[in-house]
């Protein structure tokens, strides 16, 4: 399997690279190529991880394909002839890992969406007893249920720095009241629909985050939707609250550099094969459990 983490063998200018992602313009849509690389602590990698891209785009078309009637989402279609032709030279290495979507204008929050307590709620739960500025109940122990899915955004980080939790009046000082309420409401519905199903196929999905823009003055659903890079993902038969969860994710990956000697900064530590190996696995595990496959 090719290992790809850069695509600049397309030839064309890139329009915008994130931390996995390439996107290219396609006339007025755009080509969004998720490429193999992995990121950890807001480091990228040196070294990707064997058919990581090609779990991303089939799980964000799978979601996108169910959520389309809560939302309207950009995806216009996953199968590489019908883009513009300069792609279609590259359908033997496009394939499986590319999405041609409509272009939108990004909103500049991050709708993160929390059913669990856990990461930086967690740790704002224990600081102040409330996330977001959302006040919660006392004596909620690490990995329990919220009694509510909790809508609690934060900014939009470059490349190489952190978001940071905001409070929904500080969204709507950024966007406006109405387009702050339509996102917060969106992104409930969706996570209970995402809750729903992975629910059925035995998995909890603890929290995720989505990304909203806007394209001839509508709200459309972008970038991805219910990807292990994008939620937190447990295996419901091994939940027990109270402790860190079995994160089916790239928590292998954190794991291991959090036993280095490394300061988080550029340049990456090299990746050992094991590693690697152990990554692709859990990408390629929550696809098949996810999808039925």
């Amino acid at each position: 399997m090719d290992v790809i983490t850069d695509t600049a063998f397309l030839g064309l200018p890139l329009f915008r690279r994130g931390k996995v992602r390439d996107i290219y313009e396609a006339g007025d849509d755009l080509v969004i190529i998720s490429t193999d690389r992995i990121s950890a602590f807001d480091v990228i990698m040196d070294q990707g991880i064997p058919g990581k891209g090609a779990v991303l785009n089939g799980l964000a078309e799978f979601w996108f394909e169910r959520t389309g009637d809560t939302v309207q989402n950009h995806m216009i279609s996953t199968d590489v002839s019908v883009f513009p032709a300069e792609f279609r030279k590259f359908a033997d290495r496009l394939s499986g890992r590319s999405m041609l979507v409509r272009r939108a204008e990004p909103l500049p929050v991050e709708c993160v969406v929390r059913g669990y307590l856990a990461g930086s709620g967690w740790k704002d739960y224990q600081r102040e007893q409330a996330i977001c500025g959302i006040p919660l109940p006392a004596g909620l122990r690490q990995a329990d249920r919220l009694p509510e899915a909790l809508f609690t955004p934060s900014t939009k980080a470059e490349v190489g720095t952190h978001d940071e939790n905001i409070t929904f009046e500080e969204v709507t000082g950024q966007i406006g009241d109405d387009i702050a309420e339509n996102i917060k409401r969106y992104s409930i519905g969706l996570y209970q629909r995402g809750s729903e199903i992975a629910e059925s196929r035995h998995i909890i999905l603890a929290d995720t985050k989505f990304e909203f823009g806007m394209l001839d003055g509508e709200l459309w659903l972008i970038d991805e939707i219910f990807t292990p890079d994008s939620s937190r993902f447990w295996p419901k038969d091994q939940y027990e609250p109270g402790h860190d969860q079995v994160n089916l994710d790239k928590q292998v990956l954190r794991d291991w550099l959090e036993t280095l000697d490394w300061d988080k900064q550029p340049p990456p530590p090299e990746l050992p094969g094991d590693i690697i190996e152990k990554t692709a696995e859990r990408y390629s595990y929550i696809q098949s459990v996810l999808l039925g496959k």
